[in-house]
């Protein structure tokens, strides 16, 4: 997969492309992105638009709580056959533009679009003023083919990325998982913790998620982890670790059962699926240690359940 960040200098020919925020990249985003991907069959190439959002843009701090940050978008949609994404610098110039300009120097001009894919609801350009409408509007006009897509519905609800934070803020990780069409993760690079777990014998990974993700409450899940394509079950407590001397930044520590290789330094990701309790202060490490391996026989039960 070609990626495009913060970057307005490219071209294409032939391209079928799906248009929106893909923050999740939920059920009813796949609809989309399988369409497209599968219009290589004609000969175009895949094309997934969205917009590069990051502190520094024009938006209050909410909208920074993203399901998936840019990076761990990037490694999932490596994944899923798109030839390209492209995450467009989202400034003062490109709030101002209008949709008509939208349609005719990005798509047209710079994608040479042949098939737009986009929800029913989708809107673009100056103040949204763009839409499903407008872009079928210009279809004759430009020779492009637009194909609007329904909402996705889960359990008589829409699936959005707005009720998937919402089961996310609810430590609701089976809702989450169902509507995103796969376990929510958080993708890092394992960093030096204290060391506590390996004097225990529960020794655990570590990581430091961005600031701009979205995570479940604080507390301790049954998790997978996926290394070099293998995966492994284990326990994963998102918090501050209170017991050991409260560290100053929210962490994600992770026990592995049955590993023991090095990973500092590699990149993983772990992979959420059920909230077990909230994270505790102990009295002791005696206490914390024996909560663990409570901890490690109900997440083995949950799997095996599941």
């Amino acid at each position: 997969m070609e990626y495009i960040a913060g970057n307005t200098d490219f071209k294409y020919k032939n391209t079928a492309v799906t248009l929106g925020k893909f923050d999740g990249i939920h059920l009813g985003h796949r609809q989309l992105l399988d369409l497209v991907i599968d219009y290589k069959k004609q000969g175009l190439t895949s094309v997934m638009f969205s917009f590069l959002m990051h502190p520094g843009n024009l938006f209050s701090d909410k909208e920074f709580e993203l399901i998936y940050t840019e990076e761990e978008k990037v490694a999932r949609l490596g994944r899923s056959g798109i030839d390209v994404l492209i995450s467009y610098p989202f400034t003062e110039q490109t709030r101002s533009m209008s949709a008509e300009d939208f349609i005719r120097e990005i798509l047209v001009k710079q994608l040479d679009v042949k098939v737009i894919v986009v929800g029913t609801d989708y809107g673009f350009g100056y103040k949204r003023q763009g839409n499903v409408d407008l872009l079928k509007k210009y279809e004759d006009t430009y020779g492009y083919k637009v194909i609007a897509i329904d909402k996705r519905r889960w359990k008589n609800q829409v699936i959005s990325s707005s009720a998937i934070r919402d089961a996310l803020r609810a430590g609701d990780l089976e809702s989450a998982n169902a509507m995103l069409g796969e376990p929510y993760t958080i993708r890092g690079e394992v960093i030096h913790g204290r060391r506590i777990g390996r004097t225990i014998g529960m020794p655990t990974v570590n990581q430091r998620p961005s600031s701009s993700k979205l995570l479940p409450p604080n507390g301790v899940y049954a998790s997978k982890t996926l290394i070099d394509g293998s995966y492994h079950e284990g326990v994963t407590n998102i918090g501050y670790k209170p017991t050991v001397g409260d560290e100053e930044e929210l962490g994600v520590e992770t026990f592995i059962f049955d590993y023991d290789k090095e990973l500092y330094g590699k990149m993983i990701e772990v992979e959420l699926f059920h909230y077990m309790r909230p994270e505790l202060k102990f009295a002791s490490l005696e206490e914390l240690t024996q909560k663990m391996r409570e901890d490690t026989i109900l997440a083995k039960r949950y799997f095996m359940n599941h």
